[in-house]
């Protein structure tokens, strides 16, 4: 069954059979996602994996993810930072044993804590007042949630492109506001890593930044990968 989307012709598999032919037997023809304002925005110009159209840029990420950063030895290397970050996990719910929780609250934060120690090293972030850094946990948790959002809602410019300059929902400024939140923390992070492969002669790659920034140096990649591909990777 065929439909309309705004611009978009959509094409509805409706049994296993048609299914198998979009997912494995036609699959790199229909690989490419829709050109939404979102991949534009917040996936830095579709250079995130997530937004970014079938192409050799997309088939050397994904060999970037499996080999290099989602590899059983790197995942099987990150187990300490897992356990560690589960047993503060459970000693902040066992301190409030008694109390009402909000148990989404504390997964997002222990969520967001392994990963950025997984892909940053540091967290980039502060716990509690008294610490410093660019930005606190619940700012950085607030950016998360809208990326989320932003990332999944429907906008009408994406499906009927001459309303796309009205912005009628007010999406694109919501965005567009995203964007420079987020690449403002990416510069930092990414300038952070860059200082200390300076100042190390024997450097070694400790986590997902580093991997990157060593790939991006590499002259025989297929695709070079710029800063805006290495901040869209980071945030995939």
């Amino acid at each position: 069954m065929q439909l309309k989307f705004g611009k978009f012709p959509v094409v509805v598999a409706s049994s296993p059979e048609m299914a198998k032919q979009f997912l494995k037997i036609h699959d790199r023809v229909f690989a490419s996602r829709p050109a939404l304002a979102a991949g534009k925005y917040s996936g830095y110009n579709y250079q995130a994996m997530s937004s970014a159209p079938y192409s050799p840029h997309w088939r050397q990420a994904g060999k970037i993810f499996l080999n290099e950063i989602f590899n059983a030895k790197k995942l099987e290397s990150h187990e300490h930072i897992r356990a560690e970050e589960r047993h503060k996990f459970f000693s902040r719910l066992c301190s409030l044993s008694g109390k009402p929780v909000m148990l989404r609250d504390h997964l997002s934060r222990y969520t967001l804590s392994t990963i950025s120690r997984i892909v940053l090293s540091n967290k980039y972030f502060s716990e509690s007042e008294n610490e410093e850094s660019i930005v606190n946990m619940d700012e950085l948790l607030g950016l998360v949630d809208e990326w989320c959002l932003l990332n999944g809602v429907f906008n009408i410019g994406d499906w009927i492109p001459w309303l796309s300059f009205l912005d009628l929902q007010g999406y694109i400024k919501k965005m567009k506001a995203l964007y420079k939140n987020f690449d403002r923390f990416h510069n930092y992070v990414i300038d952070d890593h860059q200082a200390k492969r300076a100042a190390d002669k024997d450097f070694v790659a400790k986590d997902v930044v580093d991997v990157l920034l060593q790939l991006a140096d590499d002259p025989n990649l297929e695709v070079k990968l710029t800063k805006d591909c290495v901040k869209g990777l980071l945030q995939d």
